[in-house]
């Protein structure tokens, strides 16, 4: 692989069409522009691989070569329950992989697969040949990601790691999300909050309601265990109607659902039933906004920076395999929308 040209200052400023000092604030953090064109000037600066001198020393401190002589082969191996974060993990994994010349491929694990054929199916797709493996979240069956992080090859946990699981992990963090979820309907003066989820199948799914019962013990809240609605269900009518019931037992002032997919089904039966959010606040956990639904309040999933960030973490492996394994929680703020109003006494 040939050697990228070097990129200026000025470069950058003359594609832009802003001065070299103003690059220059943004790409050092120095207030005096708007968070827009902030964000534009290091999307720019990305994407034509400009390196900082304190990025270059950075690099070279975690023995990380800024221009690569030669391109490297990564996969994300996932499941079909994972495919609604495909596009947003991929997204930050090939961002940030392109300013180095390396790419990325995903990999699907078929549901017929069984453990016996799983050492076949490795061979098969190549996955010992690439340079690294990220495993997505939401990875089924159980016991596929328990053999994939026994595989030897650098490995990154897109999730929150298992008990003794020797990997470094990077996920959006849910159960700083719901803090700042039950926090904010508090502020707002909603005490009888209803938690709609799955609250056992997957750890992300356990997390998030620790973080919910937590929450509430410590903001003073109803944590009366009917206040939540666990996804046993046969059909999704079947559970909506459960929804419901437990809504008209317990009247909560505020609902806050869990899970991307829930979220519409949620938001259109409870809209059925009362006006939001004048009647009942609503808080959802959307992977990203929906044209299926209005502007909701929601917690700042950082999905595709998950990506991008476990990108360097995956180059910073590779160049320092002993070094003690690390958790990375990227930190959610909170988007304001539509559906979050002041309860009504």
């Amino acid at each position: 692989m040939s050697r990228k040209k070097s990129v200026t200052l000025k470069d950058l400023a003359d594609e832009l069409g802003v001065t070299i000092q103003t690059i220059s604030k943004a790409l050092r953090g120095h207030p005096g522009m708007s968070e827009e064109t902030r964000q534009l000037i290091w999307h720019k600066a990305n994407e034509k691989g400009y390196r900082t001198k304190e990025q270059l020393r950075q690099l070279e401190q975690d023995r990380i070569a800024p221009y690569p002589l030669f391109q490297r082969r990564f996969v994300l191996v996932q499941s079909e329950q994972s495919l609604g974060f495909h596009r947003l993990l991929m997204q930050g994994l090939h961002e940030r992989f392109a300013e180095y010349g390396h790419r990325i491929t995903p990999l699907v694990l078929p549901q017929s697969l069984q453990p016996a054929r799983f050492e076949e199916w490795v061979e098969e797709q190549s996955i010992l040949y690439a340079d690294g493996i990220f495993i997505a979240p939401r990875v089924t069956p159980d016991w596929f990601e328990g053999r994939l992080l026994q595989l030897d090859a650098p490995r990154i946990l897109l999730n929150y790691p298992p008990p003794e699981a020797k990997v470094d992990s990077v996920v959006w963090d849910v159960y700083e999300a719901m803090y700042v979820c039950v926090r904010t309907l508090h502020r707002k003066g909603h005490r009888n909050i209803m938690y709609v989820g799955d609250i056992s199948s997957q750890r992300g799914f356990i997390l998030r309601w620790q973080a919910f019962v937590e929450a509430m013990k410590e903001v003073g809240g109803d944590t009366r265990m009917e206040q939540h609605v666990i996804e046993e269900r046969q059909t999704d009518e079947q559970w909506l109607d459960l929804v419901e019931q437990r809504f008209k037992e317990t009247t909560p002032t505020a609902i806050i659902c869990g899970i991307d997919e829930d979220v519409t089904p949620i938001y259109y039966r409870l809209k059925s039933l009362v006006e939001i959010p004048r009647q009942c606040s609503f808080i959802g956990f959307l992977n990203e906004p929906s044209t299926m639904l209005p502007l909701v309040d929601r917690p700042s999933l950082l999905i595709r920076e998950t990506g991008y960030r476990a990108a360097d973490r995956m180059l910073w492996r590779i160049a320092n395999p002993q070094q003690p394994y690390e958790h990375i929680r990227l930190r959610a703020d909170f988007q304001h929308g539509n559906t979050v109003a002041l309860a009504q006494r």
